[in-house]
């Protein structure tokens, strides 16, 4: 039985995920061995999300059409109505192998007169079907690091940008032809429908990015322009260690969004444990976790953020 499930659990992940090697690119270039100390103001935001996190895992297993993950986004929605942003809840019923499942995307919009641009923030709050699992990092570090966004969002006034919170990024049985990214499917082709995209400047997602060894991946499907500037900030902030210069492509939330034509980033660590042997296990737990990997993700998130605000 060990056997199997070590043979399914490698089959999603070839499925998932195809590693490229580049040359003339800087790819495989030996990074510094550690980055620079967040300020304090974003180590207590990462101690937030440590927090927000904690609050997922108690919940237990979240798949998607749970009763559990609609007590997140339950939580989730509640949080969102004491800000200053406009909230929806996106409900749809996704056709999966498993049958019919109901889903919710959850969207915080703050500012952003009808027509002018905006910058998206997204991220999934779903784990997979596993009575064990609890994703602390894959599911909860992305919901959690999104609500303390909000938060902060809140108190500086930004206008302009926009979460996006989204269901069913898991299969629900495995990763292949189109059982996976349900929530982000469904809002990209919306928002393209609608005319919503074209207002899209950038979006950035976020996935497993709570691992205390942060590694973000050189997402190679993502908008290269995006990603060199997000990769500069990094840099500039003294980041360079945990924003890997190793190529690799991973099918995520974000590649909805790039089928529409909205210029859209990755921002994950799929590098998470010995050989990645945490992604997907019992062993994704709150103590593989750090405030100071959110820290990073955050200050990183708020300079982009900042920059294009004042480009306004």
């Amino acid at each position: 039985m060990r056997n199997q499930s070590a043979f399914r659990a490698s089959r999603r992940l070839l499925l998932r995920l195809l590693f490229a090697v580049a040359a003339g690119t800087g790819i495989g270039t030996a990074q510094p061995s550690e980055s620079a100390a967040p300020p304090e103001e974003y180590l207590l935001a990462g101690q937030r999300a440590m927090e927000w996190t904690s609050r997922f895992v108690e919940l237990g297993n979240r798949p998607a059409g749970s009763d559990q993950l609609r007590r997140q986004a339950e939580m989730i929605v509640a949080n969102l109505d004491r800000l200053s942003c406009s909230v929806e809840v996106d409900r749809f019923v996704a056709a999966t192998p498993n049958g019919a499942k109901p889903m919710r995307n959850i969207v915080a919009r703050f500012g952003a007169k009808s027509h002018s641009p905006v910058i998206v923030i997204s991220g999934h709050y779903d784990t997979i079907a596993a009575p064990a699992f609890v994703g602390a990092n894959d599911g909860g570090s992305s919901a959690a690091l999104l609500m303390v966004l909000a938060e902060r969002l809140d108190r500086a006034g930004h206008e302009g940008v926009w979460l996006a919170l989204f269901d069913g990024e898991e299969a629900v049985v495995e990763w292949n032809s189109n059982d996976h990214t349900y929530g982000s499917r469904r809002l990209a082709r919306r928002w393209s429908a609608e005319g919503t995209a074209s207002r899209i400047s950038a979006l950035i997602n976020v996935d497993m990015i709570g691992d205390r060894d942060l590694d973000i991946l050189y997402e190679g499907n993502s908008d290269a322009a995006l990603r060199r500037e997000v990769w500069d900030i990094a840099a500039a902030l003294g980041y360079s260690a945990a924003f890997s210069t190793n190529l690799g492509y991973v099918h995520d939330d974000h590649t909805s969004f790039l089928e529409v034509g909205v210029p859209s980033l990755n921002l994950i660590d799929f590098n998470y444990g010995p050989r990645n042997s945490y992604w997907h296990t019992p062993q994704d737990s709150l103590d593989k976790l750090s405030e100071r990997s959110f820290a990073i993700v955050l200050h990183v998130l708020e300079v982009f953020l900042q920059r294009h605000n004042s480009a306004r």
